[in-house]
């Protein structure tokens, strides 16, 4: 169910025709907004805000915080309580707002929203964890076996799509800080990793916008809570942009934004040469 409220790869600053595009998994919003997401967020400018594991019913978010006016404000909510969720902020309406991708399992988990414009989708993602057991890595390998239809439709119905979101997977040993003590761990393993290969250049034929503006860099987007993982940049690379080939060329620059922590995760940014 949804509420709403009303050519260069490296960075070459801004331009009449530049799309801000955020990402971000806020591991509840009430708690990214206590940590100054929003008083940040509002310096931004951004075209499209998509946000991930909203932990809210929308009835939780009545204050006007959680609708800035400047924004078309879409939430999109688990059925359980505290759980998942995700959202989209749009300054431009959308033509139509769609939740979920037709599988209860994981629609009754508002794992998925999609803001549609006439040439564009931009959706927020965000795909099932397995890291706190069996049963968990069973339902997320059931959404690695289901989402690329998903992947096909959108292509089939939009020339341009941006799918933001925690993938909860690194696709390579440059994407997490401890590689080689993590090959059997949820979230890089081989089975996970060789999904993301067909999803970036294989047979689902998306691109990693990241990399496009950066094909060398070390960065993480997630941290562990435990240790002192944040401190030592002992991170993990699992949120992305995932951009149809159209948009590679319109990737102007990429920033992942780690001077203030809302969450666990870092917001992503993407700029693209794009007008709406």
């Amino acid at each position: 169910m949804v509420w709403a409220s009303g050519y260069d790869t490296r960075y070459l600053g801004p331009n009449e025709h530049d799309m801000k595009v955020i990402s971000i998994n806020v591991n509840g919003i009430r708690a990214a907004a206590r940590k100054g997401f929003f008083e940040w967020l509002n310096g931004q400018d951004a075209d499209i805000v998509c946000m991930q594991e909203i932990k809210a019913q929308v009835r939780q978010l009545e204050d006007t915080l959680y609708w800035p006016a400047s924004y078309d404000c879409h939430y999109c909510q688990a059925e359980k309580k505290g759980y998942s969720g995700v959202a989209v902020y749009c300054k431009k309406k959308p033509d139509k707002v769609i939740t979920g991708f037709g599988v209860d399992e994981f629609d009754s988990e508002g794992r998925y929203i999609e803001a549609c414009y006439d040439r564009l989708s931009v959706a927020s993602l965000y795909a099932p964890s397995g890291s706190s057991g069996a049963a968990r890595q069973a339902s997320k390998d059931r959404f690695l076996d289901i989402f690329p239809e998903q992947l096909a439709k959108l292509k089939r119905e939009r020339k341009n799509t941006i799918i933001c979101g925690d993938w909860n997977i690194a696709h390579n040993e440059i994407d997490l800080k401890n590689w080689r003590n993590n090959k059997k761990n949820s979230g890089f393993l081989p089975h996970e990793r060789a999904w993301m290969d067909k999803l970036f250049g294989g047979e689902f034929g998306y691109i990693d916008a990241y990399r496009v503006a950066e094909p060398e860099t070390r960065q993480y987007t997630w941290w562990s809570n435990r240790g002192r993982a944040r401190e030592n940049n002992v991170g993990w690379r699992i949120d992305y942009q995932v951009i149809t080939p159209d948009l590679e060329d319109r990737v102007r620059g990429a920033d992942v934004y780690t001077e203030e922590w809302f969450s666990d995760h870092a917001p992503l940014t993407i700029d693209y040469d794009y007008s709406l």
